[in-house]
């Protein structure tokens, strides 16, 4: 986009009988393809009767009326009358459920369900539990808290503090069930270039982030603003002699500067061959 052209807008509604997570996924997904337009996301969940069907409407009705386009409607609602009556709003419809169920059902040569809330259901215990347990792993084992535990480990991540390591490791043990901890590397670690004598028995476990140094310094001002430990010059010192070391030890790392935490983890799960464990 040129500078000073101006963005289009349009209200999206994501309309679910269930969390709204799933059209809020796929319709997001679409969205991203239209650079120039700005949209007004709303995300409505639970509309799983016919009271707040007539609402819903009526609130798109509103939000077509004050902003003069139709909205978008992202739905996934299993039950078809609740659908027949959001189908009535002044707004573009439209049905991921319907479009997809079907044609697999023909495929298929099956009937769907027709579940509300089926994608999110906890169908298996045990893995749910498993993802869960990860969680409170990476809790745990955050910022090199606990090494002990190390060897219970899937994944260590290692790199300079607010690179990422955190929140990737928590997003890895929600999505996959892996259990991750993290480990920062300081100045202290640098000083003779030596992997940290906590890390060694775990070397073949160890990924590691990095991140252009003028982004970190930017993400540590916001936490320790004009201080030493945001400044440009310790930043490049620090991403230097880190990615240094991943050369020397041979760590496989990524830098996550244009990264989203979904692309890091997903780049970490294709590049270690770690399998998913739910």
């Amino acid at each position: 986009m040129e500078s000073g052209e101006l963005l289009m807008k349009r209200s999206v509604f994501f309309i679910s009988d269930g969390t709204g997570i799933t059209s809020e996924a796929l319709g997001n997904a679409l969205l991203a393809q239209f650079e120039k337009i700005e949209f007004e996301r709303i995300t409505v969940p639970y509309i799983d009767d016919e009271e707040k069907a007539h609402a819903l409407v009526k609130r798109i009705n509103e939000s077509a009326r004050m902003n003069g386009d139709r909205p978008l409607i992202f739905d996934t609602i299993v039950k078809k009358d609740i659908r027949d009556i959001v189908s009535q709003a002044d707004g573009f419809m439209v049905d991921i459920f319907g479009t997809f169920l079907n044609p697999l059902e023909q495929e298929l040569q099956s009937s769907s369900s027709y579940t509300v809330g089926r994608s999110h259901s906890i169908s298996n215990e045990s893995n749910y539990e498993r993802r869960i347990h990860a969680v409170n792993f990476a809790l745990d084992n955050d910022d090199g808290a606990r090494t002990r535990q190390y060897n219970e480990a899937d994944l260590i991540l290692v790199g300079a503090s607010r690179s990422g390591k955190t929140p990737t490791c928590l997003y890895l043990a929600l999505q996959y069930g892996v259990r991750a901890a993290n480990y920062p590397i300081t100045d202290d670690d640098l000083v003779d270039q030596q992997l940290p004598s906590a890390l060694r028995a775990h070397r073949d476990k160890l990924f590691g982030l990095t991140i252009d140094p003028e982004r970190l310094s930017t993400i540590r001002n916001e936490r320790r603003p004009n201080s030493r430990y945001s400044s440009i010059k310790q930043c490049i010192h620090e991403v230097e002699e880190i990615e240094l070391m991943y050369r020397r030890e041979r760590i496989p790392f990524m830098n996550t500067t244009a990264y989203s935490v979904e692309e890091i983890s997903t780049r970490i799960m294709l590049t270690t061959g770690l399998r998913r464990n739910r």
